[in-house]
């Protein structure tokens, strides 16, 4: 998830597009640069890391013009780099790009096999390049785009200025966010309102498929088929401080809400729909690699343990090999019997964590192959990693885990998927409806989130006041239960514990009586009956029963105090579902508390200290 701006009109564009970005950072944060159309030239200046460093840049090599585009970088394709930031310039043209382009290696394969040379390890060059080979085959930069983009697939917003065409900036669309901004004698584009609005109120939303030519009075807009689309500008009623948001009170309900394009985004590229399995490349495992692993390690802090707790039940699950979980502190504090053989996933959002990261190295050198699961690219655990399968959830801004959380739990699953597979001991009717089911998995997060929101917030109203709450799972809902107890403690300071179901009457129930809100996930899946029996115990000694369970499940129902219902799946897609109630109820008991949802006290978002 990257952030780009682009303005044409009378005044110096660089600062114009600099203040974008600014409003914009959240989006990306690894490299950030202009270019600006002066006197027949494109002017380009770039930095690696925070905006203050192009700013510094900037200040050193200014940039004059009236016509210009920006960008700030969340790597997706290549570590972050001066050479890898944006914009990208091949011959006349520089663009700037949002998004993931699917077919990159084909392109990039055809493009050199014609004698394109390459500066950068991004997709996004690819598409300065097919633009500038498209310009020389005649026409205007408008038509030169919309023939470049016939050849791309994935998801991408782009920014595109070429020195034939000084006074214009065209436009694309095709699903990642593009804001079109008309103003007094100039317009604007942006990835996002906050990008625009000191600017203007008056925006145009492109959808997808759709693409615009920017130029001082005004902007036109048509299909990539050249259909031309009329469209009035809306007018945004919104405070700077609400457009960071997108108007949500805070960072993480937004980042509650956009699960659905995180995993859209983790997911792109990597089901294969139509044959029915995933594709691995970045995953470093041939058929004999995955053949040979004896035994897999997991190593994770956090909520990344949680979503590792769940990936060693998909892999003992789909590929049948034996799984440890390991807390990565724990880890590097003994002599682990850890070797060659041993496959090790290091699972860190950020891949900075120091204990994930030393226990990772720790088992690197007892000769054990270690894949690093993280959602910062070129962060330390990746670099090494012998591999990397990237989530794709973009910039988390608040501390307490959501995105980041779910998309990790979808690498897990399709690296089980993959492993299984290249084993022989997952059928291909088996893989193949997986592989369908993964993909409705975001749609069906959505669902879930808009159609429980309500109701959640209502049972935060009536429980906000509890000292101690339980969360109580078996199975695939263990981990969630954990993890629906510690976003409720990061947030709300409430003592909240999660239990493996079973232990209860180990001595957990003790704690039970008519004070104490119980969660109990009781999905529809190969626990439910015991769970069931857990749900009972609790109810009997007066708990306020809460459960997350499947439509339609009247036994449920009749026995507890309330129901918060999720659509009916394969079990190995419950985790998905359930854990957004619990995110909401979090977030509800702790809005209502008052406390700093976003910043919560004690906390950081990546622990890289002892």
């Amino acid at each position: 998830m990257c952030g780009i701006v682009g303005y044409v009109g009378d005044e110096d564009s660089a600062p114009i597009l600099l203040d974008g970005l600014r409003r914009l950072e959240y989006r990306g944060y690894d490299s950030a640069g202009l270019a600006v159309h002066h006197d027949g030239q494109i002017g380009v200046v770039r930095a690696v890391g925070k905006l203050r460093n192009l700013e510094k840049a900037l200040s050193q090599a200014p940039l004059a013009g009236t016509v210009g585009i920006g960008h700030t970088r969340w790597a997706t394709h290549g570590r972050p780099s001066e050479v890898n930031a944006h914009p990208h310039v091949v011959g006349p043209v520089a663009v700037v790009h949002n998004g993931i382009i699917e077919n990159h290696l084909q392109l990039r394969k055809r493009l050199a096999d014609q004698g394109h040379s390459f500066v950068s390890d991004t997709d996004t060059e690819i598409i300065a390049h097919l633009v500038a080979l498209e310009l020389e085959n005649g026409g205007e930069l408008e038509s030169a785009v919309r023939r470049a983009l016939t050849q791309v697939e994935g998801a991408y917003a782009i920014a595109v200025i070429s020195t034939s065409e000084p006074d214009t900036v065209v436009v694309a669309k095709s699903s990642s966010p593009l804001v079109l901004g008309i103003g007094d004698g100039a317009t604007y584009c942006g990835s996002d309102i906050p990008a625009l609005l000191p600017y203007t109120r008056e925006m145009i939303f492109l959808e997808d498929g759709e693409m615009a030519v920017l130029r001082r009075e005004g902007v036109s807009i048509t299909k990539l088929d050249g259909t031309v689309v009329e469209r009035e500008a809306t007018h945004i009623d919104w405070s700077p401080v609400m457009a960071e948001k997108a108007g949500f009170k805070h960072f993480m309900l937004k980042e509650i809400y956009e699960q659905q394009r995180a995993m859209e985004d983790t997911l792109r590229g990597r089901l294969d729909r139509e044959s029915g399995d995933i594709h691995g490349h970045e995953i470093g495992l041939s058929t004999d690699d995955a053949k040979a692993i004896k035994r897999v390690y997991l190593l994770a802090c956090g909520t990344s343990h949680h979503s590792a707790i769940a990936g060693r039940y998909y892999i003992e699950k789909l590929a049948k090999i034996p799984t440890t979980v390991e807390l990565a502190s724990e880890f590097r504090g003994r002599d682990p019997i850890v070797g060659e053989g041993d496959l090790v996933i290091a699972v860190s959002q950020s891949g900075e964590t120091l204990d994930t990261l030393e226990a990772a190295k720790l088992a690197k050198a007892k000769g054990a192959k270690v894949l690093a699961i993280a959602n910062v690219i070129g962060s330390a655990i990746p670099r090494m990693s012998d591999a990397t399968f990237y989530t794709h959830a973009g910039p988390e801004i608040g501390v307490a885990s959501t995105k980041c959380f779910t998309t990790q739990l979808a690498n897990l699953l399709m690296l089980s998927i993959f492993l299984g597979a290249r084993r022989g001991v997952l059928g291909d009717e088996e893989r193949a409806a997986l592989v369908e089911g993964m993909a409705r998995v975001p749609h069906l997060m959505n669902d879930v989130l808009v159609g429980t929101k309500q109701l959640v917030a209502n049972l935060a109203r009536r429980y906000n006041h509890a000292r101690d709450v339980l969360f109580l799972g078996r199975g695939l809902s263990f981990p969630i239960a954990l993890e629906g107890a510690l976003k409720l403690k990061e947030i709300s300071y409430v003592h909240a514990e999660g239990y493996a179901a079973g232990e209860m009457k180990h001595g957990p129930i003790a704690l039970i009586d008519e004070n104490v809100p119980v969660l109990v996930l009781v999905p529809k899946d190969s626990t439910y009956d015991k769970s069931i029996g857990n749900l009972q115990e609790a109810k009997a000694r007066d708990a306020q029963v809460i459960a997350i369970a499947t439509e339609g499940d009247d036994e449920v129902a009749a026995i507890c105090n309330d129901v918060v219902t999720i659509p009916a799946v394969d079990e190995v897609f419950t985790p998905f579902l359930t854990v957004v109630p619990l995110q909401l109820y979090a977030y509800f008991v702790a809005d209502m508390k008052g406390t700093d949802v976003d910043q919560p006290r004690n906390l950081a978002k990546t622990v890289t200290v002892e």
